[in-house]
């Protein structure tokens, strides 16, 4: 009888360990869950104030402020159909995208971009063009640099294009968006990566590797533990002033990619396809 008493209360209390084992993973997950919501919907709140309060006439002003309001529209539709972590991380990452493009804005007008923001996914090791270039590919002139122009008002934050290398700059078109940038469909975009950031190309000697370490400056590990930061807060203002947005379309990838699937995040955000992005 005494034996079946202990048992009885050994099971009465592995019962009740279970229990209390499970509350506290419940508790995790639900406080990871309300982290990642506040942290995401954070900066899309941003982005939205910044939106709020940047007009410009200039192309490349324009073009910037669309590509963020493209971002701040698909942040918004993520955040309404996320429900895990990994959903609120990838809104977060879209937002950021949309910043980083208000950062261009900024700059394209001429005042301080502000704080610098969280690294985009899809941007790491990318780096960032340092220097003009010009090339003429099948007929058609691309061109590339380090700060807007009036021939090239089309940002993008740096990423990856059909698995290579993309560093955040200025452009003449945006290419890697094969329906959208002029005759980039026919041309195709490897072809133009090739050309722009090899300076060797045509040269069988002189590899894509090689030449797209002139002109650009690495990106790997840039802003290591920038990540979630606000960054100055209040930045100038209350202005947010976003920084990357990563990872424009380039070519379709997705976002899904990386994160659990964003490609990659990494796969891009880009050019205007979110959860699908491109890169």
């Amino acid at each position: 009888m005494e034996t079946l008493l202990c048992l009885g209360i050994l099971a009465v209390g592995a019962v009740v360990a279970i229990a209390v084992v499970s509350a506290q993973a419940r508790a995790r997950r639900g406080d990871e869950l309300g982290d990642a919501r506040a942290e995401a919907q954070r900066w899309y709140e941003r982005l939205g104030g910044q939106l709020m309060n940047l007009h410009g006439e200039q192309p490349a002003v324009r073009q910037a402020l669309a590509d963020a309001g493209e971002r701040y529209n698909a942040a918004g539709s993520q955040l309404e159909q996320a429900r895990t972590p990994q959903q609120f991380a990838l809104a977060r990452e879209t937002a950021l995208e949309g910043l980083a493009y208000i950062r261009a804005a900024r700059t394209a007008l001429g005042i301080d971009p502000g704080p610098e923001l969280p690294p985009l996914a899809a941007a790491r090791g990318a780096g960032q063009l340092t220097r003009e270039r010009q090339v003429d590919v099948q007929g058609q002139t691309f061109k590339a640099g380090p700060q807007p122009g009036g021939d090239t008002p089309y940002y993008y934050p740096g990423g990856r294009f059909q698995g290579r290398p993309v560093p955040a700059g200025w452009y003449s078109t945006p290419w890697w968006k094969t329906a959208l940038g002029a005759g980039a469909g026919v041309v195709g975009g490897l072809l133009i990566a090739d050309a722009l950031f090899s300076p060797g190309w045509g040269d069988p000697g002189y590899g894509y590797g090689e030449g797209y370490q002139e002109g650009f400056q690495d990106g790997a590990g840039y802003g290591d533990d920038q990540g979630g930061d606000d960054q100055g807060g209040d930045d100038q203002g209350g202005d947010d002033q976003g920084g990357g947005d990563q990872g424009a379309d380039v070519g379709g990838a997705d976002q899904a990619g990386d994160f659990g699937g964003g490609g990659d995040f990494g796969g891009g955000f880009g050019g205007g396809d979110f959860g699908g992005g491109d890169f």
